[in-house]
């Protein structure tokens, strides 16, 4: 086996969810939705598999949803984009993958910023690139010149930044952002830019895409994902966006991966894209209670939330609850006596781990994030 792939351990996400099942806890590990997903997007997806094309859609995706995503981008982020500057993936990891394939020639230099998705650094090692770790820490996770510095060289030719910030719930400010793209520009390097949860923002909050940072236009690769926007995480369709030049060296190593996404799903996405403006703001406020209901739980039993301003996760800092707290072995603890799932920050990490912080899913009805809490207030009461 490739020694990169072989040398992996069992993720810590299969690891909690294998826990959470054993011990029959409340899983706020894995970032999933309780609920199914907007139905009417799902009925699209079903009439279409019953009455629409079946076969290989284009490679680039289906005129619609390239269009779509166009208009989208447009209303929302100001965007001036050509459908012929939109593909669709199946997937943002396959977006993700397939950029770090096309982009990294062997020995480039990838700047990557911990905590990290757990998928960055093996496709960026696979892709041959050389790994340059920025390393933020809590309790505000900033980007900063000092940051960027230890990462950046002469030879740094891509960069991989998520944002908004899995497992942090950061929403990065445009002076990060335009601090980010000077060094970029500096270093004449590719951004490629996981923006998967792009709507997933609160509290007035709206997406900057990398897109439209000045001088990034043209070296800048967007990627979404319609599981994140529409909360059906399953469905596994990506969409990229990038200027002509960088598109043709990504469509070619898309079409050596997966080659197209179904058909019918991608119809669905088209038509949810076009949904009216109230939708993804009431889904914005949904999720925002939602984070806010667990806040206070968590809050209410001694365990201390640092802020979210995006994605559906909720961070506790148990080095206010006693600096002598591993958070591994506080999650482990939490799912084997407590019947509570949770992810270790620590696993996000590749070196120099922030071993003190503990990640929660918020993105659950009230009642499984009110039975958690009841679960955690025991805990407490326990210590």
């Amino acid at each position: 086996m490739n020694p990169i792939f072989a040398g992996l351990p069992t993720t810590v996400f299969e690891t909690m969810s294998q826990l959470a099942r054993q011990h029959e806890a409340i899983n706020l590990g894995q970032g999933f939705p309780d609920d199914p997903g907007p139905r009417d997007v799902r009925e699209k997806a079903a009439q279409a598999v019953l009455d629409g094309w079946n076969q290989y859609p284009p490679m680039m995706g289906v005129p619609e949803l390239r269009q779509a995503a166009a208009d989208h981008y447009r209303h929302w982020q100001g965007l001036d984009l050509d459908p012929g500057e939109v593909m669709v993936t199946s997937g943002a990891t396959e977006a993700i993958a397939g950029a770090l394939l096309a982009l990294i020639a062997p020995g480039d230099e990838v700047v990557l910023f911990q905590p990290l998705y757990d998928a960055y650094l093996p496709l960026v090692e696979r892709a041959g690139g050389v790994p340059r770790l920025a390393r933020l820490t809590p309790p505000h996770w900033r980007l900063t010149e000092e940051v960027l510095a230890s990462a950046f060289t002469p030879n740094t030719r891509v960069v991989l930044f998520n944002n908004p910030h899995n497992p942090t719930g950061r929403v990065f400010d445009r002076e990060e952002l335009e601090l980010l793209a000077a060094f970029c520009r500096r270093s004449g390097a590719v951004l490629i830019a996981d923006e998967v949860w792009e709507h997933v923002v609160f509290d007035g909050r709206r997406h900057v895409s990398v897109l439209s940072l000045p001088g990034l236009r043209e070296r800048s690769v967007k990627i979404a994902s319609a599981g994140k926007i529409f909360g059906m995480t399953g469905w596994k369709v990506g969409m990229v966006c990038a200027a002509p030049e960088l598109m043709k060296g990504l469509s070619k190593a898309h079409q050596f991966l997966t080659f197209t996404t179904p058909p019918a799903l991608q119809h669905a996405v088209a038509y949810g894209l076009g949904k009216e403006p109230a939708w993804f703001e009431e889904m914005r406020a949904g999720l925002q209670r939602s984070r806010d209901r667990l806040a206070e739980g968590l809050a209410g039993i001694g365990l201390t939330p640092l802020p979210s301003a995006g994605t559906y996760f909720l961070n506790v800092d148990l080095a206010a609850l006693d600096p002598r707290l591993d958070d591994e072995a506080f999650c482990r603890d939490m799912v084997e006596r407590h019947r509570v799932a949770a992810i270790p920050v620590s696993a996000f990490y590749a070196r120099e781990a922030v071993r003190s912080v503990a990640r929660f899913c918020f993105a659950k009805t009230d009642a499984t994030l009110d039975a958690a809490i009841e679960r955690l207030a025991r805990l407490r009461r326990a210590a």
